[in-house]
């Protein structure tokens, strides 16, 4: 009876933890955020620092993907309205001082600017750029899973010609 009992236990306790870790994992893509339509206002009086494009990271990863323009303003940077990415949790948007990001690149070390929660999966969104910060020293863009430690999307970004 108390190895019925204790098995019982550790049943339910590692059920627990897996439905519990199942459910983190599951619920962006049951439940996901509907999607942003934000404009740049007074896009004409602000000054374009760079331009750039989301792309799959590593293709052979159906799950961590993204696409999409991105639009770097001295005091905004601004996901366009064909932005994408594969849901999942607690998904930031980084400012990244290196340019070439792959998922080996050790993002975490590279001094990056978290510009906040990604607001929805998909459509034009605005971050602030915080002041003392010179957008034009940061050749990429991330699509970061703090969750995970994961990249998600890199866009690299060039200046306006």
């Amino acid at each position: 009876m108390k190895k019925f009992l204790a098995g019982l236990l550790a049943g339910l306790v590692a059920g627990g933890v897996g439905g519990f870790a199942a459910g983190i994992f599951v619920f962006p893509y049951w439940f996901p955020p509907p999607p942003v339509h934000e404009v740049v206002a007074d896009e004409a009086a602000r000054r374009l620092v760079a331009r750039g494009r989301f792309i799959h990271a590593d293709p052979s990863d159906p799950v961590h993907y993204g696409e999409g323009g991105v639009t770097v303003y001295d005091d905004l940077l601004h996901l366009e309205p064909d932005f994408r990415v594969g849901p999942g949790p607690k998904y930031h948007v980084y400012l990244v001082p290196q340019a070439g990001i792959t998922p080996d690149t050790p993002v975490a070390d590279t001094g990056f600017v978290d510009l906040g929660r990604l607001k929805a999966f998909s459509g034009s969104q605005n971050y602030a750029v915080p002041a003392g910060i010179r957008a034009a020293d940061y050749p990429s863009v991330v699509i970061w899973c703090e969750q995970f430690n994961v990249l998600i999307s890199p866009a690299a970004l060039t200046p306006p010609r």
